[in-house]
């Protein structure tokens, strides 16, 4: 009770960074209960588990909000698009969880912001200037040097990427989406393409999961659900520049449970990699906050 009475005398900005990093400690804690999982389980299967999952907690949310109703649009074939660069991206970052471990393919992750921005020049016709344009140059860099490519594990790697490059793609979908589409609304259609999609390969890929594994499906779409509450809440709350570079915590989360469960050690060159990802990355969400602030 007291937490929640100090929690709620804070700034804005403190209950969005507090909600972002819930939200990323519960994106490690997807990936972890997923490469348990991944061991035995096909990642379709635990794709459409989750998204099963998401869509059973959306519903209480969704009614409250209005229901089918709310559930109108006008932007079906966006919400598709949205959707399957989602699922794809899903099941591309859970085959890396099963050959990676969770810090390796965290790390690689962080290059979403590198990505989207090299995704929004192409596509939204974006310009920027030289100095972001070095920042990405230097985070490629960093990607390059994380995925080790003098290693064997990089053919692994090459899923994470895959993955990365997927969800970089649905920020270009969300972004053209705009801000008329209620963020419930968003995640709703993403999950309900991913099961009518992954429900088509169940037939031929299911395998029958024990008491522990149902919990373990179930603790996965709990994190989902939860990291999609807690981001949207922090985003409401201040503005990304402030609270994405908190994202990055997650390689520390990531590395702390590879140790622990699997006494796992990151590499030097995850490390390193990681370090210019994330130096790259925060001066990328930095450098468009002062332009729209210009702007």
């Amino acid at each position: 009770m007291y937490l929640i009475f100090f929690f709620k005398k804070q700034s804005n900005n403190f209950k969005a960074i507090t909600a972002m990093l819930l939200a990323v400690f519960c994106v490690t804690i997807m990936s972890v209960q997923a490469k348990l999982i991944g061991i035995e389980f096909n990642a379709v299967q635990i794709t459409f588990a989750r998204a099963i999952v998401v869509l059973i907690l959306l519903m209480p949310l969704i009614y409250k909000l209005g229901g089918l109703d709310f559930l109108k649009t006008k932007k079906p074939f966006l919400h598709f698009f949205r959707g399957l660069a989602g699922l794809i991206g899903n099941v591309m970052f859970f085959l890396a969880y099963q050959r990676l471990p969770v810090a390796d393919v965290t790390v690689i992750s962080q290059a979403v912001p590198i990505f989207s921005c090299i995704l929004a020049i192409i596509f939204l016709g974006e310009t920027i200037g030289w100095r972001r344009w070095t920042a990405i140059t230097i985070g490629f860099l960093g990607v390059i040097i994380a995925i080790n490519p003098s290693v064997n594990i990089a053919v692994a790697s090459l899923y994470a990427l895959g993955g990365t490059l997927m969800w970089s793609s649905t920020i270009i979908f969300l972004r053209l989406l705009g801000s008329t589409e209620h963020p419930v609304k968003t995640v709703f259609y993403f999950m309900l393409v991913s099961v009518l999609i992954t429900s088509i390969f169940q037939p031929f890929l299911w395998k029958e999961p024990s008491f522990e594994v149902i919990l373990l499906f179930i603790g996965i779409g709990v994190a989902a659900f939860l990291t999609q509450l807690l981001m949207t809440y922090a985003l409401q709350k201040a503005p990304a520049s402030i609270v994405s570079p908190f994202n990055y915590t997650g390689i520390i989360w990531a590395i702390i449970f590879d140790y622990i469960i699997w006494n796992a050690h990151p590499m030097f060159a995850t490390i390193f990699g990681g370090i210019i990802i994330t130096i790259s990355g925060i001066y990328i969400f930095k450098r468009e906050a002062k332009i729209k602030s210009i702007k």
